[in-house]
């Protein structure tokens, strides 16, 4: 069923993302900042009290006990949503997810993807079916300087590239949060709602992800070693791995979740034959650009010298912090446009992580357990 949605702000509905939930404020914060949508209906709790408790403090016009009823409800009703954001534990990542595709409605979905590698699978069948925009939110590649990075390297100013260095540390659950009725530690810890990994799932697949959009270079194979510190966790908190990039390249990537000290420090090195680069997201605003023998350049967020898909993703003049909702809201900037094309007739645009970034996620969650799992030994990344 095509939509007008050509001269009026989009209709999102969340599923997920209730009360005690960090992402879903993000989710809603980011579909708003630009004014092209807004979130009208959600199902954010399979407890009904607290589904309606958590639909009344958004003040959302309509609100559901099950994400079920609400994708047949909202394809049917006369002013119902345009695209659903995902905001549930993995478990019911891609459930929902198939529910609304199924109903015609676009989606946008936290990562990982799905609970599995063939749930992932299955996934990308269901979206190639449904010529829906399907968006993934590894909100990192909405950084003006992550772009930045990325044009940088697409335009050949590091040459070849040889090394890719990507580290992601927290602190958070260096004590057993989950024993403390941590809400989000106990489905992150849970195998039975986050899936084969804990902290490769949830941070890991961000440094994979951002390694790859950067660099625009596969990892072919890995070598990883997940260890559990935390005793009585069933799932790892911490991982140290080997990469060999499709072109020969090498890397590292590690993450943790028991680096005391660490709040949210994710940080990538990218060396070629000419230069190398560094960001940090705890100070996202600058990208480090290194050439041997010749001072490092300091590129800044919308200064003039910066690309045009760099600046794309900035909304405040050169000097003005933007940070972590700013690039999450890139990524809807996109996709709401790219709703826009789609029920137009048009073809979209892209410039977010789609399905297929998702699928490859979650194939490094699974090689990097295989791996871990067989001692460390080499696996290669396909599937």
């Amino acid at each position: 069923m095509k939509r007008d949605v050509a001269n009026r702000r989009l209709r999102a509905g969340i599923v997920g993302g209730g009360r005690g939930s960090f992402i879903g404020s993000v989710h809603r914060i980011a579909a708003e900042l630009d004014g092209q949508a807004e979130i009208i209906a959600g199902a954010m709790s399979t407890d009904p009290q607290r589904a309606e408790a958590s639909a009344r403090d958004w003040f959302l016009e309509r609100f559901y006990t099950s994400y079920q009823e609400m994708a047949e409800k909202e394809a049917t009703h006369p002013d119902g949503i345009d695209f659903v954001i995902v905001a549930t534990p993995n478990h019911l990542h891609y459930p929902v997810v198939k529910a609304f595709l199924q109903h015609g409605i676009h989606v946008v979905s936290d990562k990982p993807m799905a609970f599995s590698l063939e749930e992932a699978k299955e996934e990308v069948e269901l979206v190639e079916r449904s010529n829906l925009i399907f968006a993934l939110t590894h909100n990192y590649t909405g950084y003006p300087m992550v772009r930045q990075a990325r044009d940088l390297v697409r335009n050949g100013a590091l040459g070849d590239i040889r090394k890719v260095m990507v580290e992601y540390m927290q602190d958070w659950l260096m004590n057993p949060q989950e024993e403390s009725g941590n809400k989000q530690a106990i489905w992150r810890t849970d195998p039975g709602r986050s899936g084969l990994a804990g902290c490769v799932g949830d941070i890991g697949t961000h440094g994979e992800n951002l390694l790859e959009y950067i660099t625009g270079l596969k990892i072919a194979s890995l070598s990883a070693d997940l260890t559990t510190f935390v005793a009585g966790r069933q799932l790892d908190d911490d991982a140290n791995m080997l990469l060999r990039m499709e072109n020969g390249a090498r890397g590292l990537l590690t993450c943790s979740q028991i680096a005391a000290g660490e709040e949210n420090n994710l940080t990538i090195r990218i060396y070629g034959t000419k230069a190398g680069l560094e960001w940090h997201q705890m100070e996202p605003n600058t990208l480090l650009f290194k050439q041997p023998g010749q001072p490092v350049q300091i590129y800044r967020t919308n200064a003039p010298y910066t690309s045009k898909n760099s600046s794309f993703a900035t909304r405040l003049p050169a000097g003005h912090p933007e940070g972590f909702f700013e690039a999450f809201a890139t990524i809807y900037k996109q996709v709401i446009a790219d709703i826009r094309r789609v029920e137009a007739g048009e073809k979209a645009a892209g410039g977010y992580p789609t399905v297929y970034d998702g699928l490859r996620g979650m194939l490094f969650i699974a090689k990097a357990v295989e791996s871990s799992q067989k001692g460390a030994t080499w696996v290669e990344m396909s599937l």
